[in-house]
């Protein structure tokens, strides 16, 4: 990256300021982020994916920041070489699709969006960016190209810039590669980057110029990755026992490399797959992702997709108000249980009553492939879900599915069958996609990124439900325990130690990445339960205290 940046700048590319040598250690990189001017950004010259990189708004955090960069530059790239750059208020992450062949002929096939991350790691991307006007994506573009001509480039690559609120780019890097999130470029452009990456490698001259790109439509990319966004978006690991991802389509774009019985192991990147969608307005983009997200079933791990879902669902995601801050800013507090209620609970109601009156009244079921389900008489139950209760009747006749919640009527069709995991079914003309699971009186509905336990009782009994007890959750708020699998990689505290809020408890490393535990109130160490060094499992002891 050093290199790259030094190269951008005789190339006439806008860089970011910063210093570009290679940072001796802590007390020089003090006195290179005093002269910039703080907020800085440390970053690992080896680095990507995020790894190796930390934001530093002043000395304390720039002195921890370093140490953690070069730590996890030397474990992910062995090269704990770090260089400093100015940190860029208000950024966007945007970057330029590349495509040159070895005659010196290039395009570039316009830009992505990025701005959506977490810890550095692209989460959503979309093309093209709701922010890029044509002037600026030219200008970008022919710089991009520039760049390319400088190294004498040969092959798809990616140049990615800073902008920030006043269409002011600074180049960040050159990806000399195909991105993960190529596919978005592909939808828009109708172009297959990988085949003409081919091409040009087996020294074909390109066979488009800059006056074919046009791009029609719009794209959205989202990463399903590995990770359990209520514990603070810590990585999953373990066996994939379902693994059921959306219908692909014209629309709906699936690239994946695991399957239902494979495992996610500690020592790789925590991506499950990408899930891309397609539509003619960004809107349409967005919607038709929702709906592919509602259709994919994952369990045996945790895994982001209600974040995902959470995302596209956010008011300021929509209108594409975005910055490379985002999901800090507006999930400042993590994301949390709050975040997963549903905003209108009757759809799942509708869904969850479908699925009780096949399991409850099995003789009575019928089953017509062009018609769905068929119910030969009707039923009546209380669902309780969310602290209120729900009177419901379900009735059929030969075209459809009568669901009566406190006296409003919703139909229903749907060809849904007892123990399919994702439900597809049209509610009063709206088509809708939920994830069903039967848990013995109890159904599990999950749409919208939400899930709605609901609790289906016979209209004659349901009374009896207020007298059952609450099973209350032991206390466990005297323990440090890993939140993942991983590596204790350090212990920075001892028995008899007196720990503040916010201190540093522990670290461990999962994924390549490092990980720091922290102090969630003042208390004294009682006992150390694991050693550095040790490989943890989840909610694991580490540390006891009085």
């Amino acid at each position: 990256k050093i290199t790259s940046k030094k190269i951008a700048e005789q190339a006439g590319v806008s860089t970011v300021p910063g210093y570009t040598g290679v940072v001796s250690g802590t007390e020089h990189a003090l006195e290179i982020a005093a002269e910039i001017g703080y907020p800085v950004m440390l970053k690992a010259s080896a680095g990507g994916g995020g790894k190796g990189m930390r934001v530093a708004y002043n000395e304390a955090e720039c002195r921890d920041g370093f140490e953690r960069a070069t730590n996890e530059a030397r474990s992910s790239f062995g090269d704990d070489r770090v260089f400093i750059e100015k940190f860029v208020t208000e950024p966007r992450h945007i970057e330029i699709q590349v495509m040159v062949d070895q005659f010196g002929n290039g395009v570039y096939l316009g830009e992505r969006e990025c701005s959506i991350q977490r810890r550095h790691q692209k989460v959503i991307e979309e093309a093209p960016s709701p922010f890029i006007d044509e002037a600026t994506r030219k200008a970008m573009g022919e710089q991009s190209l520039a760049l390319a001509a400088a190294v004498d480039y040969c092959s798809a690559g990616t140049v990615e810039f800073i902008v920030d609120g006043d269409r002011n780019f600074y180049f960040l890097e050159m990806n000399t590669r195909l991105q993960v999130e190529h596919p978005v470029t592909e939808l828009v452009t109708g172009y297959d980057l990988v085949e003409l990456m081919i091409r040009v490698a087996a020294g074909e001259k390109l066979p488009i110029t800059q006056a074919d790109i046009q791009l029609n439509g719009w794209a959205m990319e989202s990463r399903v990755y590995a990770e359990n966004p209520l514990r603070g978006f810590l990585p999953s690991t373990g066996r994939l026992t379902a693994y059921q991802p959306p219908t692909e389509s014209d629309t709906v774009r699936v690239d994946t490399g695991v399957y239902a019985g494979g495992e996610v192991s500690m020592f790789y990147d925590p991506m499950i797959a990408k899930l891309i969608t397609y539509g003619e307005d960004r809107n349409t983009a967005i919607d038709n992702m929702i709906g592919a997200l509602d259709r994919y079933h994952i369990k045996g791990l945790d895994h982001n997709i209600p974040f995902l879902n959470a995302l596209m669902s956010h008011t300021r995601f929509i209108e594409g108000r975005l910055t490379t801050n985002f999901i800090a800013e507006e999930f400042g507090d993590g994301f949390s249980a709050e975040h997963m209620v549903p905003k209108d609970p009757i759809p799942m109601l509708v869904a969850a009553a479908v699925v009780n009156q096949s399991y409850r009244d099995r003789s009575a079921l019928l089953f017509d492939p062009t018609r769905g389900l068929h119910y030969q008489a009707p039923s009546d139950w209380v669902m309780v879900a969310g602290g209120a209760e729900y009177r419901t009747h379900i009735s059929s006749d030969e075209d459809a599915i009568t669901v009566t919640i406190n006296d409003e009527r919703h139909i229903v069709t749907t060809d849904w069958q007892r123990g399919q995991a994702v439900m597809e079914a049209s509610i009063n003309g709206v088509e809708l996609g939920f994830q069903v699971e039967r848990q013995g009186a109890s159904l599990s509905i999950i749409h919208r990124g939400a899930e709605l336990k609901v609790l289906t009782l016979p209209a004659a009994t349901a009374h009896l439900n207020q007298h059952m007890i609450d099973k209350i959750p032991p206390d466990l708020s005297k323990f440090l325990l890993s939140p993942m699998p991983g590596l204790l990689v350090k212990l920075s505290v001892a028995v008899g130690d007196k720990v503040q809020q916010g201190q540093e408890l522990a670290v461990i490393e999962a994924m390549k990445m490092e990980n720091s535990m922290r102090a969630e109130k003042d208390g004294v160490v009682k006992a150390i339960e694991a050693s550095e060094g040790q490989s943890l499992s989840v909610d694991q002891v580490i540390i006891e205290f009085e």
